[in-house]
């Protein structure tokens, strides 16, 4: 059967089931034609943020359905905060996935290039450590604690949420950080550091591999530690 007849004949049946007019049942039916004759989806750019595995367990959908989601609600011409809000709000994503969804999604379709905000670069990193949660909010915002893992940069306190995040200014105070602190359990825990405003992606590379060296150490030392 030619492809134009069977593309009615597909219109046509929509019409039946759901009532829609021929106008509205020919959207869809194109849309879902379109997506099935798309190439692959390219996700490696969001993988980098986080993985497909912990994506679904801390959201309920994977990252192509989430990307999904996003371009039907029509992310692709909306404001980065937008987003996030959406995510937030109509979605119940977690604050720190909502981010990570949403420079994602940017990275995906081309709107951002690597770690690029509006306002500078941001990188991510978290651990999760076998300590319980207040330990691990401790480790970050009591000064005493915090110098005996965290050894090459100062950070100042700007306000905290017991137990859920932190901001810190970093060092001269031109780069700022946002630890969200989450419970997997009595005795787990993990830290989600994004480290905002960074100058340039060389910087925001360097920043990257530094964190994930920190949060080692702050691991091996409050596992050691732990009593």
């Amino acid at each position: 059967m030619p492809t134009q007849k069977l593309f009615k004949r597909r219109v046509r049946a929509r019409m039946a089931k759901t009532g829609e007019s021929y106008t509205t049942a020919r959207t869809h039916v194109a849309a879902r034609r379109e997506r099935a004759t798309a190439p692959a989806l390219d996700l490696s750019s969001a993988l980098e943020l986080a993985s497909d595995a912990k994506v679904l367990a801390a959201t309920g959908k994977p990252w192509e359905a989430w990307i999904d989601t996003l371009d039907r609600w029509g992310a692709h011409d909306r404001r980065h905060p937008e987003t996030v809000e959406f995510l937030i709000a109509q979605h119940a994503v977690p604050g720190w996935y909502a981010q990570a969804i949403t420079n994602g999604y940017e990275r995906v379709r081309g709107l951002r290039i690597k770690h690029q905000q509006p306002d500078g670069f941001t990188i991510y990193a978290s651990r999760t450590i076998a300590v319980p949660l207040e330990s691990l909010f401790d480790a970050f915002v009591n000064e005493r604690t915090r110098a005996q893992w965290l050894t090459d940069g100062p950070m100042s306190l700007r306000s905290s949420q017991p137990d859920k995040a932190a901001r810190f200014d970093w060092a001269d105070g031109q780069t700022r950080l946002l630890v969200s602190f989450e419970e997997k359990g009595p005795s787990k825990s993990t830290a989600h550091v994004a480290h905002e405003r960074i100058a340039d992606s060389a910087a925001a590379d360097a920043a990257k591999a530094d964190w994930k060296q920190r949060l080692a150490a702050l691991k091996a030392f409050l596992e050691a530690n732990d009593d």
